[in-house]
Formats: structure tokens, sequence, C-alpha cells
């Protein structure tokens, strides 16, 4: 299972280049996010425009004239995973020895730390190169995964080891590889949408949140191993393929109550939807017509489903979302006023910000009343970089 796994496909110089293509497709069909590097002798096996096709992102050819300032290393925190395949003999050799003398390699060494497994592929005397095998025990030895080669047919006609695994192969040694996620046992319950309350069978208040940012939050927890459940009032994300428990509600009284019933038996609660504090305290039964005047609506307030997870014992590792217009100040007072381990707050009226966008801008609260700003960025990264943060408040890991 790859569904919400980031995963970086190197290409080296080897006629195994053409399997490249099949791989990314696997990958991409397995749910994974990927996104290629090549290097230049690669370039002249496999077109870089196969790659972007498939997998809608164009390769990393070079380091140097793009609008990236450091595309390796970005790359490199991008990724859950790096696959390197074909991994011929020059490629391990550059790993084995931490050089860095184009994009790929470059790439590889700026993510150690990550999970790499390489698929060598070469001719039989290459492979079997004193050079080589020392290469392949250093490489073991620093952590890095091998899965092949493979005795079989070769370029020229040659048969013998040194052929690349198939790519079912290598997308099964991946999963391996990757394991169940640094989220693995942890139960998440994650809220998301905004919620609509009646004012008469065809009308009703509503706020103008997607849901995106809850939805990628949700979908971050499940990809790191995490049993998720999702509570929202908007479609969910990616699919049917996702492991993640769906709960559809619409109002305010529906999603309290879906949390409330769940949170108890959560690690962690990520309360992200955009819940209406007011409701209609008497809803029409039919609809409302203009010709009967305008309609006298009086509201009452909604349940505060934040509060009332805060006030359960023992309670989840709560985490508190703040949409606001200019100043955090009351963002602020919230999450003090609130109890929660930690608060999101951003400003919707932000270019970039608000709702329905592919991106964020957020500020971290913590109970002390400390900010951290972060920088404009995809509503997946703020969702990776918060289950970072979570992960070390909730087990005091520093790493």
């Amino acid at each position: 299972m790859l569904t919400g796994r980031r995963i970086v496909l190197g290409v080296s110089g080897g006629v195994a280049a053409y399997k490249a293509a099949y791989l990314a497709r696997r990958l991409v069909e397995g749910g994974a996010e990927v996104r290629t590097v090549m290097t230049a002798a690669a370039t002249e096996f496999l077109g870089t425009q196969t790659l972007a096709a498939i997998t809608g992102s164009a390769p990393l050819l070079d380091l140097f004239g793009g609008d990236d300032p450091s595309p390796h290393t970005n790359l490199a925190r991008w990724a859950d995973a790096v696959v390197v395949a074909p991994a011929t003999a020059a490629t391990l050799a550059r790993i084995a020895a931490g050089m860095s003398e184009d994009a790929l390699s470059t790439t590889v060494l700026a993510a150690w730390g990550t999970p790499v497994l390489l698929a060598p592929a070469m001719h039989t005397e290459m492979w079997d190169h004193p050079a080589t095998q020392r290469n392949v025990a250093t490489l073991e030895a620093d952590g890095y995964t091998l899965v092949g080669p493979e005795s079989g047919a070769l370029a020229g006609g040659d048969e013998g080891p040194g052929r690349m695994a198939e790519p079912e192969a290598i997308v099964a040694a991946l999963v391996r590889m990757l394991g169940s996620g640094d989220l693995a046992g942890w139960r998440v319950l994650v809220s998301s949408g905004g919620t609509r309350e009646a004012i008469d069978p065809v009308r009703y208040i509503g706020n103008r949140s997607s849901g995106k940012m809850g939805n990628a939050i949700a979908v971050a927890a499940a990809a790191r191993g995490a049993a998720v459940t999702l509570v929202t009032s908007v479609p969910p994300p990616a699919g049917e393929r996702l492991p993640i428990d769906v709960v559809s509600v619409e109002t305010a009284q529906q999603m309290a109550q879906a949390v409330w019933s769940r949170a108890g038996d959560s690690h962690v609660a990520v309360l992200a939807a955009a819940v209406a504090d007011f409701r209609p305290r008497d809803p029409a039964g039919t609809k409302l017509r203009r010709t009967d005047g305008t309609p006298a609506i009086d509201l009452e307030p909604t349940p505060d489903i934040l509060q009332g997870v805060a006030a359960m014992s023992p309670r989840p590792f709560l985490v508190g979302f703040a949409a606001e217009t200019g100043s955090l100040d009351e963002a602020v007072a919230k999450a003090q006023r609130k109890g929660v381990d930690l608060l999101v707050a951003n400003d919707v009226a932000k270019e970039g910000s608000g709702f329905g966008t592919e991106t964020n801008e957020v500020s971290l609260i913590m109970p002390d009343g400390t900010t951290e700003p972060w920088g404009l960025m995809s509503k997946r990264e703020v969702a990776d970089r918060l289950w970072d943060r979570i992960r070390k408040m909730r087990t005091g890991d520093p790493h």
C-alpha cells in the first residue's frame, strides 16, 4: 500500500531505463505521488516527456538554471522514499562514495535519513567486479536497501546476473522497506469542512470552508501508518483506496456527536473543521418565500466541539484550528481559553491562505501563547510538518 506516499524515482543511464516508465506507472497506480530525477545519460535511453506524462511532473535534470535555488534538498525533504532504478555501476559508486556529481547523486546524498531503495542493472562482469561488490557492501552497511539484480537476458544478447529487478518486485520491496510508518499504532481523529445550519429545507447558514486542509491532514496521517477517522461535511479525499474511515455529517450537532463519541478512543484529535458558531433556533419546516416578507431568524449557539474534547478525561492530544481575518491575537487567546495542546491559525483574508486554496500560510500557537509562523506552502506540506510536530510533542522525541 503506497497511498499518499511521496516517492522520488531516480533513473540513471542504462538500457533498463525503459523499465522506469512502467515502474513509475505502477507507483502511481499504487496511490503514490511520484517525482523523478534523471541523469544526462538516462535521457539517452528514456524521454523526459514520458516520465512527465506518467507522473504529472517534469523530471529534475540539472541543479542550475531553474526557479528553485536548491532543487535537490527540496526534493529530498519532500520524499518519503527514494528509488533508483536502474542504478548503474557508476551510480552505485557515486552514492557509495558520497559524491554529488549530478542531480541524481546529489538528491540521494541530500536524502540521508530517508529510506533509499537501489535496483542495480549492469552487465555481469560489471556486477561481479570487486569494486562494485565493495560499493554494494558499503551501501548496505550505510543502510541502503538493494533489490536485485536478477539473472536473465542482458543488453547485446548476453545472459547472466545483472538484469534489473522487474517493476513489480521493486514496488514490493519498496512497500516492505517503508513498513507501516512513524504513526503506526496511532488512532487519529480529524474533522474537516464547514457545517450547514438549516434556515428552512432549502437554505442554510454556512461558510466557505472547502475541507482541503483537514482532508490533507487525514491523508498525511494515513500515509504515515495511522488508523484515521475523518468526520467531514465534504467529499472524502482521493477516492476509496485511502485507508480512512469516513463519517459524513452536515450540521454542527451531527459533527459534535460524531467527534465526541470517537475522541475518547483516539490518541490524537485534529479538529480542522470550520464549525458554525450559531444556528437558527427554530428552522422553518417549509420553504420561506419572498412574498411573506423578510423573516426574523433567531440564532442560538452551536455545541463547542473543541471545548468538549478538551474537557474529556482522559482526552486525546488535541489540535485546534482558528481561521482569522487580519490579526491573530484572538487565536492566541483562543489557544489559552480552549486548553488545546496546539492551535493552528491562519489569516483567511491573506492571498494564498484563504478558503478553497491549494496553499496555506499558518502559525502554530502553543498553550503558553508563543507563536511560530510558517511560510506559504501547499496544504499537504503543512499537514506533514504538522504531524512531524505532533509526533515530537506527543512522544518527546527531539528528532
